[in-house]
């Protein structure tokens, strides 16, 4: 086996990737790949130029659900992906509600105003944050809230991807400098603390938080 992962670590979607692979006790090498300026050739890897990627062996694909869904069928000890047919519809669906509704909320409007922008030389957008932190991210998070209830985790008793696809998020939120208000979402809070305190969460940040300090040193 020899798992190579293509991204850059404050991708939310490298991010999942590499939670999933470390849940799953497989080891992996990153080869870091930008979402801009990359090599002609990993365009062999991604057809669309999107991160991540995944090379197993001979064997290369991309898109992080695409990725993990052949991971958990290669794979299959530690399941994260539920253990029946209703489970496993969950699980996708609050998976992709959060690459696809929170993701433009928390990453591509806080982070990428806070940290990515400025690192680049750009204005943050601060009005575009707010609207994003008081009329866009409330409803989402109400829907979450109720949805999880008072359940250590989305979907069964156990980790699933829905978790680590949230958590993902709530990282690059709080690499914008916001945090989930634990008094109006505490559900949510609790999850989200229960998910950023594994290890396979711990054994990332460090890193992520070097590549920020480089970031605002930028700016």
């Amino acid at each position: 086996m020899s798992l190579t992962v293509y991204g850059a670590p404050l991708s939310p979607f490298v991010r999942k990737v590499r939670l999933f692979l470390a849940e799953k006790d497989l080891e992996y090498s990153l080869e870091n790949i930008l979402p801009f300026g990359q090599p002609a050739w990993f365009r062999d890897l991604s057809p669309l130029g999107r991160i991540p990627a995944l090379k197993d062996g001979d064997f290369s694909l991309a898109d992080s659900s695409v990725i993990c869904q052949y991971l958990e069928d290669n794979y299959p000890e530690h399941p994260l992906l539920g253990r029946n047919a209703e489970q496993r519809a969950r699980v996708r669906w609050l998976e992709k509600y959060s690459d696809y509704e929170l993701a433009p909320l928390c990453t591509f409007s806080v982070f990428r105003n806070r940290a990515l922008k400025p690192s680049m030389g750009q204005p943050c957008d601060e009005a575009a944050v707010q609207s994003t932190l008081t009329e866009k991210l409330p409803a989402h998070f109400d829907y979450l809230e109720q949805t999880l209830g008072t359940a250590e985790y989305f979907v069964g008793d156990s980790l699933t991807l829905a978790d680590l696809a949230f958590a993902c998020q709530m990282i690059n939120m709080e690499h914008g400098g916001e945090q989930l208000d634990a008094q109006r979402w505490p559900n949510l809070a609790a999850l989200y603390r229960r998910v950023n305190a594994r290890p396979s969460v711990q054994a990332l940040l460090p890193s992520e938080q070097k590549v920020l300090a480089k970031m605002a040193a930028k700016a």
